[in-house]
């Protein structure tokens, strides 16, 4: 049996990370059902949510290599879900949009996510989920701000920093 230490159940960083973890794992399973991957959900995710992107914009909105977006969009590509088109006024310059099916796709995942959402904050009140992802998305804005800074910091460098892909 697994038992967490006392001391670690002080840390809010701590327990964000394993429920985190716990979250993830749960909805990558979901996914996994389908073929699908969380990375796969987010470029879907983007090309609804803000539209057509080359791909360099979205590996960069994304915060993934460009390499690995490559593979997912080749992925999302091969499943019909994503169309690429060729820049005609820049021919290395690649072009991604969610198909129709693709947008469906993302519905029934979004359907997928929201049940393990629900499952994993079944103790809390419909209230206390509401702040909590209130909460969430101040601290989520905070941390993304303070990795703005840290990556301007460190842009002359170039490199990403480790688990940049889930």
């Amino acid at each position: 049996m697994s038992e967490t230490p006392p001391s670690l159940l002080g840390f809010t960083t701590y327990l964000m990370s394993r429920t985190g973890k716990t979250a993830r794992d749960r909805l990558a399973a979901k996914l996994a059902a389908r073929d699908m991957k969380l990375w796969h959900m987010a470029v879907l995710s983007a090309l609804v949510d803000f539209g057509p992107h080359a791909q360099r914009e979205l590996a960069s909105r994304l915060g993934i290599d460009r390499g690995d977006l490559v593979r997912i969009v080749d992925d999302l590509a091969g499943a019909g879900l994503v169309d690429r088109a060729r820049d005609t006024a820049d021919r290395r310059r690649v072009t991604v949009a969610s198909s129709p099916a693709g947008r469906s796709v993302l519905a029934d995942l979004q359907v997928e996510a929201l049940n393990v959402q629900r499952e994993l904050l079944a103790p809390l009140s419909a209230a206390e989920q509401t702040q909590l992802a209130a909460l969430l998305r101040r601290v989520h804005a905070h941390a993304q701000g303070a990795g703005r800074e840290a990556e301007a910091g460190a842009g002359a460098s170039g490199g990403r920093g480790p688990g940049a892909v889930p």
